[in-house]
């Protein structure tokens, strides 16, 4: 990597590790400055002052907000990397506007994501939580097991990406028959159909949330697609807990319409609702399908080593918007 066209400050706005090592040593072996905030994501206002104050060339986030205010609070700010893959916590088109950069880290966890996702459905087929939960409050009742054979069941992958693609993959050695969908669908893959959202949530017996979340997929399950769902059915959301409307799903167990809920991630994190833990068919972890030794390290190096490329000059490996207009001096190898 060459060497920075000058040194510079960079932020890293939170984290969620024990501590800032890997991001303090790409970048100041590059020759800049880290600046590090609380280590629990803080309030847009705070990460708004804590801009304000340091006035970085780049900055490093991961949970914390980057707002419209702290993208223009720092008129030296190139570049605003996500530790992580959605954007949703960054004003990216405020950054567009005053010509920064927003970058993330598209791959780095395919293979952590689409394990919890399986793992998450061969714990709901073979009861693991349920039992493990009986067993430990002195309940030993074989007789009262309703498990489910994989081979048997449709699984309906929704979104085939790159973790959505991983999924099917591994889906596809237990011999479950696989529908997906997305908005820009393959042609001619093998093994798998794809198909609609709405027909693929009446034929699921499993469906698996792999989407980002936008707009356009707010609460893309709700109460309407729950109910088109085969009854007994699981829901596996490990992307956004925006994707889906929590209350809905509460209902849609305590009914017993849904068999199962299998979430990674949810709306009102860290805040569990109280009907969703009441739920015996709910399977909850707290936002770590992205998290292995390896997954983490890498993520982390990636992140940082995109703020060292920009202030070098050169082009992101992962650009997620194209800047109208880049600041004076650096350049325009987009």
């Amino acid at each position: 990597m060459n060497p920075p066209s000058r040194p510079g400050t960079v932020l890293l706005t939170d984290y969620a590790w024990p501590d800032d090592s890997v991001e303090r040593s790409v970048i100041e072996r590059a020759g800049h400055t880290l600046v590090t905030g609380p280590a629990e994501p803080a309030a847009a206002e705070v990460v708004e002052e804590l801009v304000a104050e340091h006035r970085p060339a780049g900055i490093l986030t991961c949970w914390a907000p980057v707002s419209a205010a702290a993208v223009g609070a720092s008129p030296d700010l190139r570049i605003v990397a996500r530790l992580g893959v959605g954007l949703d916590n960054i004003a990216v088109d405020a950054a567009t506007e005053r010509g920064v950069w927003v970058t993330n880290v598209p791959d780095y966890c395919v293979e952590e994501v689409s394990d919890h996702a399986v793992g998450m459905v061969l714990a709901w087929t073979r009861g693991l939580a349920v039992s493990d939960r009986d067993v430990r409050a002195g309940r030993w009742d074989p007789a009262s097991a309703r498990l489910r054979r994989l081979s048997a069941l449709t699984c309906g992958v929704v979104g085939y990406g790159r973790i959505g693609r991983a999924t099917v993959r591994k889906l596809g050695a237990f011999g479950c028959r696989i529908l997906a969908h997305d908005p820009h669908p393959p042609k001619d893959v093998p093994g798998v159909e794809m198909v609609d959202l709405e027909e693929l949530l009446r034929r699921s017996d499993v469906v698996i949330l792999h989407v980002p979340l936008t707009p356009d997929t707010h609460h893309i399950v709700g109460a309407g697609q729950l109910a088109l769902m085969k009854p007994g059915g699981l829901l596996v959301n490990v992307s956004r807990g925006g994707l889906v409307d929590t209350d809905a799903v509460i209902k849609a167990l305590d009914s017993g319409h849904l068999g199962g809920a299998a979430f990674d991630v949810l709306e009102s994190e860290p805040h569990v609702p109280a009907g969703l833990t009441a739920q015996p068919g709910a399977l909850l972890t707290p936002h770590v399908a992205f998290s292995s030794d390896a997954s983490v390290t890498e993520l982390r190096r990636r992140a940082a080593e995109e703020v060292v490329r920009i202030l070098a000059d050169e082009a992101p490996a992962h650009p997620c918007n194209r800047p109208r207009a880049l600041p004076a001096g650096a350049g325009d190898r987009r």
